[in-house]
């Protein structure tokens, strides 16, 4: 039976990181900003966009990151909206989200040591998605269990020992 779908989905990881890199570059423009933004993607579900380093980082960033988380929801929006089967985007401004990861993971490692020491599982501070992504990672390289828990803002990590 044929596909009734009027809306043909765009299969094409290619296809789909192009329109990210030229959406993105075209809401860049209305600020004045010309630039080439860096599109790739790892492992064929997530489109990495990098915007280089420019007079417009803070602005771009934005207070903890939220211009930044902001502009990626908006290009996975404009991709959902356009049928495009690949919809997850990372947004990164100079390197930004990368420093900061490398950061979190140092201060994770740190985490994990000392609930391998104490024994005694550790309620971290709520986080957001990406930053418990980290934290997760951290933890399972140690051989320690970790736990997404509570709701919305809320939400954050237990790290437990190991059995």
């Amino acid at each position: 039976m044929a596909d009734t779908n009027p809306v043909a989905e765009h299969e094409d990881i290619e296809e789909a990181i192009q329109y990210a890199k030229k959406y993105l570059e075209d809401i860049l423009s209305f600020f004045g900003l010309n630039t080439d933004v860096h599109a790739t993607t790892e492992d064929q579900e997530v489109i990495e966009l990098d915007i280089p380093s420019t007079h417009l980082n803070g602005f771009l960033i934005g207070q903890h990151g939220d211009t930044v988380r902001s502009l990626q929801f908006i290009v996975s929006n404009a991709l959902k909206n356009n049928n495009y089967r690949y919809t997850r985007v990372n947004v990164d401004v100079a390197e930004y989200k990368k420093q900061r990861a490398d950061r979190l993971a140092e201060t994770a490692s740190d985490w994990v040591k000392k609930v391998q020491e104490s024994g005694e599982p550790m309620d971290l501070n709520p986080m957001n998605a990406a930053d418990r992504r980290t934290v997760h990672k951290v933890a399972a390289d140690a051989g320690i269990k970790s736990e997404s828990v509570g709701e919305g803002r809320d939400r954050h990590i237990v790290l437990k020992p190991a059995e």
